[in-house]
C-alpha cells in the first residue's frame, strides 16, 4: 500500500505542476497547447501521436498502481522511487525556468524567447527529460509488460518530438542563437567540451 501511494504522489506533483502552469497561463491569454494545431504532414501526426501515447501512459499507470503490478525486488522498486521523484525535480525546474515560454507542443503565432538558463543550462530538453524519468521510475515500481510497451512509445514520441518539430523550429526562429546553444548542452543532460 505504501508504495502505491508513492506511486500517486509522484504522478499527483508531476501533473499538479503541469495544470497549474496551462492554468495560470490560461488567466495571462496565453494558449500552452499547441500539440498538433497549426501543423501539417509528419509534424502534425507526431504531436498528435505525442499526445495520445501521454494520455495513455497515464491510464495505464493509474491502472498499475491500482492493481499494485510487482515484479521486481524492493531495491529496484525504490530505484523507481527515486528516478519518479528526480523526474518531478526536473520537470517542475523545466516549467518554472520557462516562465511564460512554456508550451506543450511548439506554437507557430505566439512569440517566445529562447531559454538557455537554469536547468537548460545541462539540457536543452529537460521537461521532456522529467517524463522519461518518471515514466521509468513509474515502470520499475509496478512493472508489466503493457506499462513498459506504452511508456517507451511514449518517450520515442518525445524523441520523435524533439528532433523533428521543435529542433527545426528552434533553429529556424533564433537560427545562430539557437544553433550556438545547440553546439553547447546535450539534448537531455550534460555540456559539450570544447565550446565556451
Amino acid at each position: 500500500m505504501k508504495m502505491q501511494i508513492v506511486g500517486y504522489m509522484i504522478l499527483l506533483v508531476f501533473y499538479l505542476c503541469y495544470f497549474i502552469k496551462m492554468f495560470q497561463q490560461r488567466k495571462q491569454g496565453i494558449q500552452t497547447d499547441h500539440m498538433g494545431k497549426g501543423k501539417q504532414g509528419i509534424q502534425k501526426k507526431i504531436e498528435i501521436m505525442m499526445k495520445g501515447t501521454t494520455i495513455a501512459t497515464f491510464i495505464i499507470e493509474i491502472l498499475s498502481i491500482y492493481l499494485n503490478t510487482m515484479t521486481f525486488p524492493l531495491i529496484i522498486r525504490i530505484m523507481g522511487i527515486f528516478l519518479g521523484i528526480i523526474g518531478d525535480i526536473v520537470f517542475i525546474a523545466s516549467v518554472l525556468t520557462m516562465k511564460d515560454s512554456w508550451r506543450a507542443g511548439v506554437s507557430y503565432e505566439e512569440k517566445t524567447d529562447l531559454i538557455t538558463n537554469g536547468i537548460y543550462q545541462i539540457s536543452r530538453n529537460p521537461a521532456f527529460l522529467g517524463f522519461d524519468l518518471i515514466y521509468l521510475g513509474m515502470c520499475l515500481m509496478f512493472f508489466n509488460t503493457i506499462l513498459l510497451i506504452i511508456s517507451l512509445l511514449a518517450m520515442m514520441m518525445f524523441h520523435l518530438q524533439i528532433k523533428y518539430v521543435e529542433e527545426p523550429f528552434l533553429k529556424q526562429e533564433f537560427k545562430e542563437q539557437y544553433l550556438q546553444y545547440y553546439q553547447q548542452v546535450n539534448c537531455y543532460i550534460g555540456k559539450r567540451t570544447g565550446f565556451k
